[in-house]
Formats: C-alpha cells, sequence, structure tokens
C-alpha cells in the first residue's frame, strides 16, 4: 500500500514535504535520505518517488514554496515604507525557522539549474527593499553607497535574527523590531526623524 490508510494523495504530500523540512533543518539535507523521510510519513520507501523523484526535487520543492508564499504573504498585507518590510520579515521568518533555516544554509545543496531558479525567485523578494531605498534616495530621505549592497546586509541583518532569537529572552519582539528598524534606517542613512517614528 502506498500511503496510509484514510489519507489522501495530498495529505500524503504534505507530510513527505513536512517530514523533509523537519530532516533537512536537524540533520541537513546530506545526511537525509528518501528512506528516512518515507519512513517519517509512514509511506512505503518506493511510493515516495510517485511524488519526487529524486531528493533534490524535495529540497528545490521547500525552497521554491517557501520564496513563493514569502513574496505572497507580503503582497497580502504589504507596506510602502522600509520599516513595514522589516517588520515582516522579522515576523514571518520568525514563526517559520525550519523553512528560514534550510532557505539559507541548504542552497549550497542545490543542482546548478535548481539553484537558478532559486536565485532569480530571491532576486524577486529582495527587488522589494530595493525598490524602496531607491525611492527614499530619490526622496533625499537616505544615503546609500551602494544600493545593491545595501540591500543585501539588510537582507543578510533581517535573517541572523533567527539564530539567536527566543521567546523568553531579554527584549519582546515589540522591541527587538524597534532595534532592527533603528539599525536598518541607520544602514541606508535616513535622518533622526524617520528614527524617531519607527
Amino acid at each position: 500500500m502506498a500511503r496510509t490508510a484514510g489519507s489522501t494523495g495530498t495529505e500524503t504530500l504534505e507530510r513527505l514535504q513536512d517530514a523533509a523540512l523537519e530532516l533537512f533543518a536537524r540533520e541537513g539535507y546530506a545526511a537525509v535520505s528518501m528512506r528516512a523521510i518515507a519512513a517519517r510519513t509512514g509511506v512505503q520507501a518506493g511510493a515516495i518517488y510517485k511524488y519526487f523523484p529524486t531528493k533534490q526535487d524535495i529540497l528545490f520543492d521547500l525552497l521554491a514554496g517557501h520564496m513563493l508564499a514569502l513574496e505572497a504573504a507580503w503582497r497580502e498585507g504589504a507596506g510602502s515604507e522600509l520599516s513595514d518590510f522589516v517588520r515582516f520579515h522579522v515576523r514571518y521568518h520568525l514563526t517559520r525557522p525550519r523553512e528560514m533555516f534550510i532557505s539559507y544554509m541548504e542552497l549550497r545543496s542545490l543542482e546548478p539549474e535548481n539553484f537558478r531558479r532559486i536565485r532569480e525567485l530571491r532576486r524577486g523578494y529582495e527587488a522589494i527593499p530595493r525598490q524602496m531605498i531607491e525611492e527614499g534616495i530619490a526622496k533625499g530621505a537616505f544615503n546609500v553607497v551602494d544600493t545593491e549592497v545595501t540591500t543585501r546586509a539588510i537582507i543578510a541583518l533581517l535573517n541572523g535574527l533567527t539564530t539567536w532569537y527566543r521567546e523568553d529572552g531579554r527584549l519582546s519582539l515589540d522591541e527587538i523590531e524597534t532595534v532592527y528598524i533603528t539599525l536598518v534606517n541607520r544602514m541606508v542613512g535616513a535622518g533622526e526623524e524617520e528614527e524617531e517614528n519607527v
């Protein structure tokens, strides 16, 4: 029997994705086998290939799914200020630490064509803060030496939060957001007025 009794193909697919996500985040892509993913979901080892022909297909599916969901979530409640982007990015990723981890740690495991496709999705997302920075420069609100480098530095700063944030830590999430918005404003050379409005 290819799937757990009573389950649908969609449910099985979702269980396989969740199992792979958990195992990749905990053990690393290279250390996880297709058999281990199947075993974690109760799916027969051979049946997993109906959903994913290779382990590389699973990794690509997870990374592409993360980027597409990320952009869709931004569009749903899109703001127009760089501070809106900071708040969104922080809140979104702190509720999805596994997705965040493999999205940045397992890029190296992608085959060249899959890497190119994920890189394009990432560039689409990075275009959001980049455009905000360019608009801020045009208005004279920001003073940036290099827009591309600054955009990537902001993304790296925000992504690093998931490696150390703890709910029971010294600062609340609201306080951390305020600190991060202040840091980002300084990175783009925003004036004191912008910092006071965080």
